[in-house]
């Protein structure tokens, strides 16, 4: 089939545009904290049962679980938890575009940690993604009938979470330089060793709520969770997978980062409100530098 990886990147863009506004409304209902843990519970069944099914190798030295599992930590337990914080604080469409600084932090760690050089257009791009950004985050203008309004703290649970997953993409980098590794496999690795790390830290906290009682307090609360673990970290996963196998890596990511425009229009006639110029010029213009980031 032509273009199945590009196709695949694009479909990508639109499963995680529509698991970002599932996990929004549910971290609103149950909480950040208890919403990391139970999706990424539901997210591990269901990778396990694919790599059963699919046969899939769990050969890795104990040098690549360990890589694997502190990127686990940085970018699902510390970077997604900020994210969902930041969901709560400013919603889906700000939070979503403020991840898009992560390619252009990974740049710049993978600079730093990898020795992986860094263009003119690099520069460029990162300079391009930030202004972008910016020109939302620092707008001033108050839209009536915003289900969310931009604050700082969300703005920094939104960076941060960036960082984090930026982060912890160097340590799969690590493991990934250090011999083949199933990609499927190995985000099953980051998953249940994340999720029980967190599991555990929030039951010794008496943080983690019984999810049966929480669910039926929040029945809608359910069923944005199953939906945006099967089109994340799921469904948007396996497609990622597909995009990188059957096209360049560049023309992947950037197809897969056009969430933040992707999901514009959902905003604007799903949820009925009004956008400024600077919110949509804002995620055209963010999106365009991780482009030139990534075809430098």
């Amino acid at each position: 089939m032509p273009y199945v990886g590009e196709l695949s990147a694009l479909l990508t863009a639109f499963l995680w545009s529509g698991t970002s506004f599932a996990f929004s409304s549910a971290a609103v209902k149950i909480g950040s904290l208890q919403l990391n843990i139970n999706r990424m519970l539901l997210a591990s069944v269901l990778l396990y049962a694919t790599i059963l099914i699919g046969g899939f190798g769990f050969t890795l030295s104990s040098s690549q679980v360990i890589n694997l599992i502190i990127s686990g930590i940085i970018g699902l337990v510390i970077g997604d938890s900020l994210l969902f914080k930041a969901f709560q604080s400013i919603g889906a469409r700000v939070s979503m575009l403020l991840m898009a600084s992560s390619p252009a932090m990974s740049s710049v760690l993978a600079y730093f940690f990898l020795g992986e050089s860094l263009s003119i257009f690099g520069f460029i791009g990162i300079a391009v993604t930030i202004f972008g950004i910016g020109l939302v985050v620092l707008d001033r203008s108050e839209i009536p009938d915003a289900r969310f309004k931009i604050s700082k703290i969300g703005v920094i649970y939104g960076l941060l979470g960036a960082l984090g997953q930026g982060a912890g993409l160097i340590f799969a980098k690590f493991a990934f330089e250090e011999g083949e590794v199933d990609k499927m496999v190995a985000t099953f690795i980051r998953i249940i060793s994340s999720v029980l790390i967190l599991l555990i830290a929030a039951l010794l906290a008496k943080r983690y709520k019984n999810p049966v009682k929480l669910y039926k307090e929040y029945p809608r609360a359910l069923g944005a969770t199953i939906i945006g673990t099967i089109l994340g970290p799921y469904l948007g996963i396996t497609f990622s997978l597909v995009a990188i196998a059957h096209t360049k890596v560049g023309i992947a990511a950037t197809l897969m980062s056009t969430m933040p425009i992707i999901m514009l229009p959902y905003v604007r006639y799903v949820y009925k409100e009004r956008l400024s110029w600077r919110a949509i010029a804002g995620a055209f213009i963010a999106v365009a530098g991780v482009t030139i980031l990534f075809i430098r």
